[in-house]
């Protein structure tokens, strides 16, 4: 449990929920409390200094971040920027039949919804696919800190360009790469942002993500399986192989490694 979750509201309970209320004017919920703690479980967040960090408390909000919540559309004014802690956000393109392709994912490493000038809207859709919680933001506070430059500012822009990385790889993978290579690349970008060995996803989830028939993705989750790599139950992908994932994924998985690590080795200046 993260500290920063424990000043959440407590339940209601049946005594409260039967009492007379006409008697008093009712008080507003209350916004759920944030600390530096629990701010830095966001990586990007973690590399700002304190006095950078508390300088967001005024408009940064602790959200939950529930499987399925669309946090922006394609084509939508994004209001809210986001840093998930323990949350997985996949970046989809959707088609007009209903095909998605995902061409990203953020986790704690990162942001989701940056908008650096007013007029500027969605170029694809977020979906919150492992739920959880983060840190969000409104847009237009971070483009006035943006504007100042400073530490935030470079931490954006050395993001940016691992995300590049990430949607060239996923180009490239597209097209190069085999079924195998790509669940593995898959299975492995959500291990980097999991906190177990863990991942809770659907075998049509993956099909969809991945753009190819679910009977691939059943073929390939056996043959992954029967070598040892994973053990896949109904929901759930225990990775049990890492080193051996990472060889099945080849050069489909490389590059965007590369290119993250580059950014925690360049943040771990700011800390």
């Amino acid at each position: 449990m993260y500290k920063a979750y424990s000043n959440l509201s407590p339940a209601v309970t049946s005594t409260t929920a039967n009492r007379d209320w006409s008697a008093a004017p009712a008080k507003a919920a209350a916004s759920p409390m944030i600390s530096i703690t629990g701010a830095q479980q966001n990586e990007l967040l973690r590399a700002l200094s304190r006095t950078d960090l508390e300088r967001l408390f005024c408009q940064l909000e602790l959200v939950a971040l529930p499987a399925g919540k669309h946090l922006f559309d394609f084509g939508d004014k994004i209001e809210f920027t986001y840093f998930p802690t323990n949350a997985i956000v996949s970046l989809l393109y959707v088609m007009e039949d209903g095909a998605t392709t995902e061409i990203a994912v953020v986790g704690r490493e990162g942001v989701a919804g940056v908008t650096l000038y007013e007029a500027e809207r969605a170029t694809c859709t977020a979906v919150v696919q492992s739920a959880g919680y983060g840190y969000r933001l409104k847009t237009a506070f971070l483009r006035e800190v943006f504007n100042e430059g400073g530490a935030l500012a470079q931490l954006l822009m050395r993001y940016t360009s691992a995300m590049f990385a990430q949607m060239a790889q996923n180009v490239v993978g597209g097209r190069h790469c085999s079924i195998e290579q790509k669940l593995c690349r898959w299975l492995l970008d959500r291990l980097d942002r999991s906190l177990s060995n863990e991942l809770k996803v659907t075998q049509d989830t993956m099909a969809n993500m991945l753009g190819v028939r679910r009977e691939s993705i059943t073929v390939t989750a056996r043959k992954l399986q029967d070598e040892g790599l994973i053990q896949y139950r109904r929901g759930t992908v225990e990775v049990l192989d890492r080193a051996g994932l990472e060889v099945a994924a080849g050069n489909c998985y490389k590059a965007a490694r590369a290119g993250f690590e580059q950014f925690r080795s360049s943040i771990s200046a700011y800390n």
